[in-house]
């Protein structure tokens, strides 16, 4: 009889959570941001646009390590499906710069620089998502639909850049929006 009652009891719960309505009315499909990370300040309270580093550290190297050995699928800024190949090339960007001699006769030469990426310049993370929200309480839910480590750079004149490395894409219905788009 007691488990007559319980299964009775388990099929009522699971009838009232099924028959409960999603009020939720979609705000964006896509809205696209960056989140930072790493703290831009020191004077910062520790929360505040910033991961504690381990939990940083780990989350970069998930991402970076998954999109390298293939257990992610990465994509161009394009959109375009990049093998681990490539996102390993990513990491590696050599640039041919014409410089000036210091002394006379001040002869041009081009030079080779290599810079690298490290995982301790990636942070900030560019989510693309879609926002619903319950207007009855404004309960939001973001359905994050992709994901790009953004890399602090320094140009060869000292002019800080962000690099959207790639992208990883989380939601299966987006990944077959591109595959048709192509």
């Amino acid at each position: 009889m007691k488990y007559v009652y319980h299964i009775f009891f388990i099929a009522f719960i699971l009838t009232m959570y099924g028959c409960q309505q999603n009020n939720n009315e979609i705000i964006t499909e896509k809205i696209q941001y960056d989140v930072n990370i790493k703290s831009p300040d020191p004077e910062y309270d520790w929360w505040i646009q910033n991961l504690v580093g381990p939990q940083r550290d780990k989350l970069v190297s998930t991402i970076i390590d998954g999109a390298k050995s293939g257990k992610f699928k990465a994509y161009d800024y394009f959109n375009n499906p990049i093998d681990k190949f490539e996102v390993e090339a990513i990491f590696s960007d050599t640039m041919i710069v014409t410089m000036m001699r210091e002394n006379p006769p001040y002869e041009l030469f081009d030079t080779a620089i290599i810079y690298n990426i490290l995982p301790e310049d990636i942070i900030r993370l560019r989510f693309l998502e879609e926002w619903s929200m319950d207007p009855q309480n404004l309960h939001f839910e973001k359905k994050i639909m992709g994901l790009a480590p953004v890399a602090r750079r320094f140009d060869f004149n000292g002019i800080e850049r962000w690099q959207p490395l790639f992208w990883i894409y989380t939601d299966n219905e987006f990944i077959d929006e591109l595959k048709k788009n192509k």
